[in-house]
C-alpha cells in the first residue's frame, strides 16, 4: 500500500551512527480503545472496549539488564542477525524503525521493535518496515515472523492483523513488575512466504 500522500521514504539498514536518531524516536501512541482480556480455564478472548478519556501510553527508556552488560551497537546487532532497518524521510529525517533479531533454531524472526514517528503514522511507514523485516527473514530461511504488543496497543493490534499476523499466544505476567503492570502480553505470527 503506497503512502496516504506519495511520500518516498527510503529504506536502509542502521548503522552505528543512527542509534542516537533511533534512541530519540517518539514511540508513544493514543488510542480511544483497548483490548480486555478475559482468560478461562481452557484459553483466552479478547474484547475491545473503549476508553474515555483516550490513553496515551509513553513508553519507559529501555533499561539495560544488569547481566547483559554494554548495549550492542548496531554493528554487533547486524553482525549476529539482528539489524535495525529505519524509514527515512526525504528531508532525512527518522519515520520509524524495526529492530529484529533470527532464530535458527526454530527459524523464527522476531520483531524485537517496531516504532513510527507520530508524523508519519497512517502513511504506509510501518507496513514499509515490516515489509522489510518480512524480506530479511525470507533471506535467512524463517519460517514464520513472530511479535508481542501489549493489550492496550489496539492501533498497532488492527494494523497487525491487516499485514496477516495472527494472535497466537497470551502472557499475563511479562509487564508484572514494570511500569505496565496490568497490561497482558499479546504474541502474534506469520507465515514467512
Amino acid at each position: 500500500m503506497p503512502p496516504a500522500d506519495d511520500t518516498t521514504y527510503e529504506i536502509r539498514t542502521a548503522t552505528p551512527e543512527d542509534t542516537g536518531l533511533v534512541e530519540a524516536l517518539d514511540g508513544s501512541f493514543t488510542t480511544a480503545t483497548v483490548f480486555q482480556v478475559e482468560t478461562a480455564e481452557n484459553g483466552f478472548t479478547l474484547r475491545e472496549t473503549p476508553v474515555d478519556p483516550p490513553l496515551t501510553k509513553v513508553f519507559p527508556e529501555d533499561e539495560e539488564d544488569e547481566d547483559s552488560g554494554a548495549e550492542e551497537d548496531e554493528a554487533e546487532r547486524s553482525e549476529k542477525g539482528h539489524p535495525t532497518f529505519l524509514a527515512l524521510a526525504p528531508d532525512g529525517s527518522l519515520a520509524g524503525f524495526v529492530s529484529v533479531s533470527y532464530a535458527g533454531w526454530n527459524r523464527r524472526l522476531t520483531v524485537e521493535d517496531i516504532e513510527v514517528a507520530p508524523g508519519h503514522r497512517g502513511r504506509g511507514v510501518g507496513r514499509a518496515l515490516m515489509s522489510r523485516a518480512e524480506e530479511f527473514a525470507r533471506e535467512c530461511g524463517a519460517g514464520h515472523v513472530w511479535l508481542e504488543v501489549t493489550n492496550i496497543n489496539a492501533p498497532a493490534l488492527h494494523a497487525y492483523r491487516r499485514m496477516g499476523f495472527a494472535l497466537c499466544g497470551l502472557d499475563t505476567s511479562l509487564y508484572e513488575f514494570t511500569a505496565s503492570a496490568g497490561e497482558y502480553a499479546l504474541y502474534l505470527s506469520k507465515p514467512c512466504r
